[in-house]
């Protein structure tokens, strides 16, 4: 760019910060213009822009704010994407830039350094591929030069920090200890600038996963450690902060490293933090001991594993929690006391996060915690101060996860009148603390709550609570979900049958009466409350024994009913935020039609379909139909409403059937085709060959998903599992289609991953389990349901030999989970039943045999029955073969 378009492109740099909107405007269409028409001229002015330091501050600020959009983004996809194209600018211009960005660092007026932000992000794309070699030392001789001015080790230590926040892992590890040398040097305490010793603590923050080997060295430990430990006593708040940010990371990722620290400087420091008036100092003291709790939760776990495997765990825990716990939590019910009166949901602050830590330790510690807090329970529950009162309430609710329940009954039992008063006290905090320990309660010992008792008094509290403030309502939603389960597990049923009467049957009615009032509040927006309202109702409905089913009858008309109002409502919807409340409505109206549904009788059944069809129907033409959460919801109730109609579902698929194919070719929201694909498969399996007439046309959108490079991978699976549904479905109308599906499972079946991807290989197993699933019903439905087999499943034979290669890297996986191995002896006993002797050849193999005399001695009944079921079949066979 010749230097007239600099002095112009200079202009309107500096317009980006205008407060004039249209100036505003103007500015971002030109910019987005000189980009479109030349990218790299445009990068490089914006580079010499940044370095020359005769350019305004704005002008400066701006270019390197607009370099550094050009190179990353928050979006993955198109950071992938500015990487590739920083590739395949000529390289002249990629060193061009390099050398003005490196240039410019230190020379700002501004913090944070736009320059630090550029070279960082070159920096991700350049270094892992070995280019930009002299980069790291280069920052590294900013810091530690002697004559290096302010701006530059600052500007330097923040460039360190941005790219070991966002470089992958393992790249820098070579060069860890250069890093660490200019971290350390600019943290040090003669260190004259707190700007720069800000910067390098952050920079340690983000580097500490990559200096493991540093860590592992007692001198370059002990150096690190103190220098942190010596930063969190800096006078300044933003460095005090940040460095006991660093000891809290370095307790998750060192824990086995830092007992020679604990005792006389990590643990008082960290206390001394957690007492400090100054939020952000307290937190990040509670924050330290939540994560040690953690990190000992853990260690007890692995260590009772290691116990039951019979071997010694590899790594073992101090118990620093146990020990601090008597100075700990005095502190932490102290902290309690300060809650803001005027509390936002979303603002974390030292009360909030001490409950947090009480309950790390509860769990941790177990009953070893209750004398600790016993005393400040007992005498602050009644206190006139509120503040007091909801503390002890917040203590009490805190500490229940972590108790035996020999320990946790009588303490609950005792504290239930106590705790039925305070859902009346004068304070809406208490009364919100008070709701919120009872749906712990009924979450943890929930007998307790069911106690004949209370159960009454406690009931009555809970619903007129329910038209108390939205904060309380909502975590009253929340004790009857857990209290609908427990009551429910607690009556007296035969092994997987629906019990006559339960101890809520009395209230059950009035209960339910009460939620759906809740449900439509004016305020019902307010702290989640609708949604925690219905969600409260689908556990009541799922939970509901037999003497409560004209309720649930009736609750079924009464959703139906919301569900056609709520649809007149759209054309009085005027802005995005109705829009989005319309929405969630109709797909809240959804979930519980389904819950309600599953509890529906099927001869009942008939009598309701035909207005839930025409709601749901209505609702798939209107444009809320085009909202991913309610489709995805209407399409799960249709399921389970497909289940109870079985075969007179066919009479809607005319008129479902283009909305079941839209579902179905919805890349964009995964969750809805996944939905949608699952329902596919309930409606074969219900309609059998009545779905022949509709077979090309879905048969056609499934193959076009499993070849869509933008939809989600984890659809695939479950439209692999359809085959199998529709295969078992239409029987030998499949073998149109047979030859084009057995591709595709062969191709799945042959998908080989990186078995150190966790992600990966799960995915496998998944996918394994869906061609597994397919190949059984492709068998199944070809076969027939007669003693001899129909002649259309010898149409598999030619992939016989595949399908047996299929099984035996299954058998050979160390990793098969009980469900998987009863799948594979049942499709193992299938094949020998359509094919007979012709196919023992394939059988006889020592990876069978084991597999099958492994499942044999699973604990699983269903397992150890299809396996010696398999077994038998292959002895049939080979006998067969020698008779032959």
């Amino acid at each position: 760019m010749t230097s007239d378009i600099t002095r112009q492109l200079i202009v309107i740099l500096e317009k980006t910060v205008s407060p004039d909107k249209n100036e505003l405007l103007s500015a971002k269409n030109f910019l987005e213009q000189a980009a479109a028409s030349n990218l790299t001229e445009f990068l490089k002015a914006l580079s010499k822009i940044l370095v020359d330091t005769t350019n305004s501050v704005v002008a400066r600020m701006a270019a390197g704010l607009q370099l550094k959009n050009h190179l990353t983004s928050k979006d993955e996809k198109i950071s992938l994407q500015y990487q590739e194209r920083w590739h395949q600018f000529p390289e002249e211009t990629r060193e061009l830039i390099k050398n003005n960005i490196l240039a410019a660092l230190g020379t700002e007026n501004t913090r944070p350094s736009c320059a630090a932000q550029c070279v960082a992000y070159v920096a991700v794309i350049e270094l892992p591929i070995n280019r930009w070699g002299i980069l790291i030392q280069t920052l590294v001789n900013k810091v530690v030069h002697e004559g290096s001015s302010e701006m530059h080790r600052e500007a330097a230590l923040e460039a360190i920090g941005y790219i070991c926040q966002d470089i992958q892992y393992g790249v820098l590890e070579n060069q860890s200890n250069q890093v660490l040398t200019a971290i350390i040097h600019g943290m040090r305490k003669q260190e004259p600038s707190n700007h720069v010793r800000l910067a390098a603590t952050t920079a340690l923050y983000n580097s500490l996963e990559f200096t493991k080997a540093n860590f592992e060295k007692d001198m370059e430990r002990n150096f690190i450690m103190e220098v942190v430990c010596e930063a969190t006593q800096c006078t300044d708040t933003q460095i005090c902060v940040a460095a006991l940010q660093c000891l809290v990371k370095i307790m998750s990722l060192y824990y086995q490293f830092m007992e020679p620290y604990m005792a006389q400087a990590l643990f008082p420091i960290t206390l001394e933090a957690m007492k400090s008036d100054n939020d952000a100092i307290a937190l990040q003291g509670i924050e330290f001991w939540s994560n040690v709790s953690d990190e000992e939760i853990d260690l007890a776990i692995e260590s009772q594993e290691a116990t039951d495997q019979g071997r010694a765990p590899q790594r073992v825990s101090k118990h620093y929690a146990r020990g601090a716990l008597q100075f700990l939590t005095p502190v932490l019910v102290e902290k309690l006391t300060d809650q803001d009166e005027c509390d936002d949901e979303d603002n974390w602050s030292p009360a909030k996060a001490s409950s947090v830590c009480l309950m790390l330790l509860a769990t941790c510690c177990e009953d070893e915690i209750v004398p600790h807090v016993l005393p400040f329970i007992k005498e602050n529950i009644e206190s006139p101060n509120w503040r007091y009162r909801d503390a002890a309430v917040m203590t009490f609710g805190s500490v229940l996860s972590g108790l035996e329940t020999n320990t946790l009954k009588p303490l609950v039992e005792q504290a239930m009148p106590t705790l039925i008063r305070l859902m009346y006290d004068s304070s809406v905090i208490v009364r919100d603390t008070t709701a919120w320990t009872f749906g712990r309660i009924c979450d943890i010992i929930p007998e307790a709550a069911i106690n004949k008792t209370y159960l009454q008094t406690l009931l009555e509290c809970f619903v007129k609570s329910l038209k108390s403030e939205p904060r309380v309502a909502a975590n009253v939603c929340w004790a009857f979900t857990g209290l609908s389960d427990a009551a429910y597990e607690a009556a007296i049923t035969t092994e997987g049958d629906t019990p006559e009467t339960y101890a809520l049957s009395p209230y059950f009615e009035f209960i339910i009466t009460q939620l759906l009032e809740a449900t439509d509040r004016s305020d019902g927006a307010q702290a989640n409350l609708r949604s925690a309202a219905y969600e409260a109702l689908m556990n009541m409905i799922k939970n509901s024994p037999l003497d409560c089913y004209l309720v649930v009858q009736h609750t079924t008309i009464v959703i139906l009913e919301r569900l056609n109002q709520v649809m007149q409502m759209e054309s009085r919807i005027s802005n995005h935020s109705d829009r989005h409340q319309f929405n969630d409505l109709q797909s809240l109206l959804c979930a519980t039609l389904q819950s309600v549904l599953r509890k529906v009788r099927e001869e009942d059944a008939p009598q309701i379909s035909d207005a839930i069809m025409t709601a749901i129907l209505t609702m798939f033409s209107s444009s809320a139909g085009k909202s991913g959460g309610v489709q995805e919801d209407a399409f799960l109730a249709l399921s389970t409403l497909v289940e109870l109609l079985g075969f007179q579902f066919a009479k809607y698929m005319p008129a479902f059937k283009d909305f079941l194919i839209m579902g179905l070719k919805n890349h964009q929201e995964y969750q809805v085709c996944c939905a949608c694909v699952g329902l596919t498969g309930d409606i074969f399996r219900a309609l059998k060959h009545l779905m022949v007439p509709y077979c090309d046309e879905i048969m056609s959108v499934l193959m076009n998903d499993l070849s869509e490079p933008n939809l989600d991978r984890s659809v695939k699976p479950h439209i692999l599992s359809a085959f199998g549904d529709m295969a078992l479905s239409i029987g030998s109308d499949f073998l149109k289609y047979l030859n084009v599906v057995l591709e595709m499972l062969r191709a799945a079946s042959d998908l080989q991953v990186d078995s150190s991807n966790h992600h990966m290989t799960e995915y496998i197993k998944e996918l394994r389990e869906s061609v597994l699933e397919a190949y059984t019903g492709i068998v199944q439905g070809l076969k027939g349901a007669e003693q001899t087999a129909n002649p259309d499943v010898f149409h598999l034979e030619p992939h016989l030999m595949h399908i047996i290669a299929f099984i035996k890297r299954i058998a050979q996986d160390g990793d098969v989970s009980d469900l998987m191995m009863a799948s594979v002896a049942g499709f193992i006993g299938d094949l020998c039943t359509s094919f007979g002797p012709r196919l023992y050849p394939l059988l006889d193999d020592v990876v069978i045999t084991q597999f099958l005399a492994d499942g044999k001695r699973s604990k699983g009944q269903r397992t150890k029955m299809l396996c010696t079921w398999a077994a038998k079949e292959i002895k049939r066979i080979n006998s067969q073969v020698i008779a032959q």
